[in-house]
C-alpha cells in the first residue's frame, strides 16, 4: 500500500498543481485552464476503499448544521451523514469512515491525489468545476442560494416585505449585486451595511446593526445556530440565486461515481417510498415492487455497481432516509429550523427528485 500510495502522489502531481491554481488568490480563468490531467488510477476506487478498510471523506469544518466537530472529535452535520450513507453502502457500517478537513486553499488537489475518497462541500455545482479540474459532482443533495435572515421583531416573512430597511452584505461581491437587482426590480427602498469579511457581517447582525443580513442561506443559517435566540430569527424563502452543492469524486473512476450518486438517490427514493430508519423492517413486508427492490428484496440492483444486493437496505438502516437526515439536522430543536423549500421533494414541490430503482 506504501508503494501504490507513493504512485497516487506522483501520477497526481500535475493535477495538484492545476487545482492549487484555482485557490490561489487572483487566480484566472486562462490560468485555471491549464489544469493537466492526472494519469489513469489503475486501481479502482471501490478496490482501493475495501483494501484499506474505510472512506475516506472530506468535509468543510465547521459549517454548523452540515459539519461540525465536538470537543471530543466527533463529527456530525447534513454532509458528514452523507459520508457516512457511502461508508453503509461499500461496507454495511457507517462508521467505517475518516474525516478530514476540507481547507479552501485545496479544493480539488486532495481529491485528484488520491488522498480523498470524495468531498461533501466543497464549492457550488458549476460547469467548470465539473470540466477542469479532473472532478465530477455525482448529484446535487442540497439546493442553496442567496437568502435573508431577519429578526422576528421586523415581522416579515417574505423577502418582498423588505422596505426601507438596513441590510448587511459583503462589499463588492455577487451578492451585492443581487441584492441591488432584486431591490431595484420590485421597486423597494434599502440601505447597504458593507463589510469586507463574512465574519464581521454576522457580528454586525448580532449586534443589531442592521434589520437583515443576506448570504447564502446555508451560510446564514450556521450563522443563526451561534445566536442565544436562533428561534428569535428566520430565513426568508425566496432566494436570489442558485448553488447545488452535492458530493464530488474524481472524473477517471465510474464505477465509485455511480456508488456516491446511488447512494444519494437511495435516500431520497426511502423517503418518496416511506421507508425510514425505524419502519425498515416492517417494510420487508411491503409488496411494492420498488420498495422490495431498493430493499434487495426483488433483483439485485448492487451486482453492476459491485456491491451486495442489501446495500440500499444498510443505507437507510444506518442514516435513515434524505427527510430523516435533513429533520436531524435543520428540524425544529432549539428554534433552528430551517424550511425544506427546494430541498422537498418533488412530490412536495421541491427540487429533489432520484430515478427509480430498477
Amino acid at each position: 500500500m506504501h508503494s501504490f500510495s507513493r504512485l497516487l502522489r506522483i501520477s497526481a502531481s500535475a493535477a495538484l498543481v492545476g487545482a492549487l491554481l484555482l485557490s490561489a488568490p487572483g487566480a484566472t480563468s486562462a490560468q485555471e485552464s491549464e489544469l493537466v490531467a492526472s494519469e489513469p488510477f489503475t486501481i479502482s476506487m471501490l478496490e482501493t476503499v475495501r483494501a484499506r478498510g474505510y472512506v475516506i471523506c472530506a468535509a468543510t469544518n465547521p459549517l454548523p448544521g452540515f459539519a461540525q466537530v465536538s470537543p471530543e472529535g466527533l463529527w456530525s452535520g447534513f454532509d458528514i451523514d452523507m459520508c457516512r450513507a457511502v461508508a453503509a453502502a461499500v461496507f454495511g457500517d457507517p462508521s467505517r469512515v475518516e474525516f478530514r478537513p476540507l481547507s479552501g486553499q485545496s479544493r480539488f488537489a486532495h481529491l485528484a491525489m488520491g488522498e480523498v475518497d470524495l468531498v461533501v462541500r466543497n464549492a457550488p455545482w458549476t460547469m467548470s468545476r465539473d470540466t477542469l479540474y479532473g472532478a465530477t459532482y455525482v448529484a446535487t443533495s442540497f439546493y442553496d442560494g442567496q437568502a435573508f435572515m431577519v429578526p422576528d421583531r421586523l415581522g416579515v416573512v417574505s423577502a418582498y416585505e423588505l422596505e426601507d430597511v438596513t441590510i448587511c452584505v459583503a462589499a463588492n461581491s455577487e451578492a451585492a449585486q443581487r441584492l441591488d437587482e432584486f431591490f431595484f426590480s420590485n421597486q423597494l427602498t434599502y440601505d447597504e451595511l458593507f463589510y469586507e469579511d463574512r465574519d464581521d457581517l454576522a457580528v454586525a447582525y448580532r449586534a443589531g446593526e442592521c434589520d437583515a443580513i443576506t448570504g447564502s442561506a446555508s451560510w446564514l443559517q450556521a450563522i443563526r445556530r451561534t445566536m442565544p435566540e436562533p428561534g428569535a430569527n428566520a430565513i426568508l424563502p425566496e432566494r436570489l440565486s442558485k448553488e447545488a452543492y452535492g458530493p464530488v469524486v474524481r472524473s477517471d473512476d465510474a464505477q465509485w461515481a455511480a456508488i456516491v450518486r446511488r447512494t444519494l438517490h437511495a435516500l431520497v427514493n426511502a423517503e418518496e417510498y416511506g421507508v425510514t430508519s425505524v419502519n425498515i423492517e416492517s417494510m420487508m413486508a411491503a409488496r411494492t415492487p420498488a420498495i422490495r427492490r431498493l430493499l434487495g428484496i426483488e433483483e439485485d440492483v448492487g451486482e453492476d455497481i459491485g456491491l451486495r444486493a442489501t446495500w440500499m437496505r444498510d443505507v437507510i438502516a444506518s442514516v435513515g432516509n434524505y427527510g430523516e437526515i435533513y429533520a436531524r439536522h435543520f428540524g425544529a430543536a432549539d428554534g433552528e429550523q430551517l424550511l425544506r423549500g427546494q430541498n422537498a421533494l418533488w412530490l412536495n414541490g421541491g427540487l429533489m427528485y432520484a430515478p427509480p430503482v430498477y
